[in-house]
């Protein structure tokens, strides 16, 4: 009876762990069911309403062909996005070891050796001294019953998907920190000249009160104030030209240059990149799926939901198969013959079933770590959207108070012509030269930061959306159950 139920039993436990294997122990992951709001609470920018998402290559859009060669020079050159890359292929490595985990190992040995025995121990002695050769295979093989290192794979390849989005954040950053320092370098180089307009205009007016001195017609603090207004406007330069030098060397290191190098390439305009006035943002529901951070979050969620399963895993048997093949003798000639053939199989079940709490309390760390990756996910998309509801209305407010300065530095200018000649008749006195001239520098020169703080605030917004990325494909489709290696692909 006992040998009549043999494959009875044999058939019930191959079923029973061809079942087990179909199942995974731990959490199926499914994407967290986030609402992000269904309009922008500030549509203050008409231009910027509705209608798919305009954020694919956006600094094409200020139509400057040098910042769009730094930015292309920038992706192929810089350092931290070359270390976020090797970062990928990190994780890519660490996905492979998990994945190998799923197969049984196999190791070739081959051994020699002379051993002598004492000859006192023995009678009669031993013949000395002894050789033995050994040539062949051991293997062995972890079987994924209950599914731990299947979810080790899974895990292993959302942290893949992560180390992209990561990839992707650092280029986010990385393409609008080139164009915020060119803006930047364009507004200083704009300022610079709008100061040296200003200087050459003060030397005309100190140039004429020195003559109306010279001829007895004005008292001499007229000459003196305008020195004063003269040397107070160059003094600015140098700060201003400082700026510009932190700025180019910015975008040097941004390209991984050194401090200098892009100076020729860079040249001299007072041309602010004019920012595009009918780009679509979408909707909010975008972010979702654009802003690499959010998806890294949500990559790094699935990642940590995996690991319960890891660690529940430890509850259960594991079963194992061992084995080996060895070809043994005492003479190298007789190693290849048929009575030197050794072998051994061992198949072996080890359960955990006292660890005083231990595996219990481990998965629950896993479980809490996923309730911490999961409010980082909320929060990510919290952020994200408060970021572009702020970029939005710094548009709107900074587009008004650039509009009201430029009509402040038209009607300032008129001021300054119609001052200067009722001076030259004696009509007013000097300061009035004086407060129309410092109120026009002032005025330029708030209109020029104005006009290149709208540039970076279209810049931010194209950031705060997640722009930029497009043609990076780097194992980017999400996967949520059954999670396989993927072919490594450039980014």
């Amino acid at each position: 009876m006992t040998v009549s139920r043999l494959p009875l039993l044999t058939a019930a436990l191959t079923s029973l762990l061809l079942n087990a294997c179909a199942h995974k122990v731990g959490i199926d992951y499914t994407s967290p069911d986030l609402k992000a709001p269904d309009a922008w609470s500030r549509n203050v920018v008409r231009d910027l309403k509705g209608g798919s998402g305009g954020i694919e290559n956006w600094w094409k859009k200020f139509n400057d062909s040098k910042l769009n060669q730094l930015i292309a020079q920038a992706r192929k050159a810089n350092p931290n996005l070359k270390i976020a890359y090797q970062q990928i292929n990190e994780s890519r490595a660490r996905r492979g070891v998990a994945y190998s985990q799923l197969f049984p190992n196999a190791a070739a040995t081959a051994d020699y050796q002379r051993t002598r025995s004492s000859e006192s121990l023995f009678f009669p002695p031993p013949t000395n001294p002894n050789n033995s050769f050994s040539v062949g295979f051991d293997s062995g093989w972890e079987i994924d019953v209950f599914g731990g290192i299947r979810r080790a794979v899974e895990s292993s390849q959302a942290s893949v998907e992560a180390s992209v989005e990561a990839y992707r954040d650092v280029l986010v950053s990385l393409e609008a920190e080139v164009a915020l320092n060119y803006i930047e370098m364009r507004t200083l180089q704009k300022r610079i000249y709008l100061a040296k307009e200003n200087i050459q205009r003060q030397r005309d007016s100190h140039k004429l009160t020195k003559d109306r001195f010279d001829a007895g017609l004005v008292p001499e603090i007229d000459v003196t104030q305008a020195e004063t207004n003269l040397y107070n406007t160059e003094a600015v330069v140098p700060t201003l030209e400082s700026q510009l030098t932190f700025a180019r060397n910015r975008l040097a290191s941004l390209l991984g240059k050194y401090a200098g190098s892009l100076d020729k390439q860079l040249g001299s305009s007072t041309r602010i990149p004019t920012p595009p006035r009918n780009a679509s943002i979408g909707l909010p529901t975008n972010l979702l799926r654009s802003r690499p951070d959010v998806r890294q979050a949500e990559r790094e969620l699935a990642a940590q939901t995996a690991r319960v399963g890891v660690a529940t895993a430890d509850l259960y048997p594991r079963f194992s198969l061992l084995g080996n093949l060895n070809l043994q003798a005492l003479d190298a000639d007789n190693l290849f013959s048929s009575t030197s053939r050794a072998f051994g199989i061992a198949p072996s079940v080890r359960w955990q079933i006292f660890a005083a709490g231990g595996i219990r309390n481990n998965i629950r760390i896993e479980k809490t770590r996923v309730e911490q990756a999961y409010k980082v996910y909320e929060n990510a998309l919290l952020l994200a959207v408060e970021e572009t509801e702020n970029s939005l209305v710094s548009i709107s407010k900074e587009r008004q108070r650039f509009g009201k300065l430029r009509q402040s530095v038209k009607s300032t200018e008129k001021t300054v012509k119609l001052v200067k000649d009722n001076y030259q008749n004696g009509l007013v006195d000097f300061q009035n030269v004086l407060d129309a001239e410092r109120t026009l520098f002032t005025a330029q020169d708030d209109s020029a930061i104005s006009e290149g703080t709208v540039s970076a605030n279209y810049v931010r917004l194209f950031k705060a959306l997640g722009g930029g990325t497009e043609n990076v494909l780097l194992d980017s489709s999400p996967k949520r159950k059954n999670q396989q290696p993927t072919s490594d692909k450039k980014p």
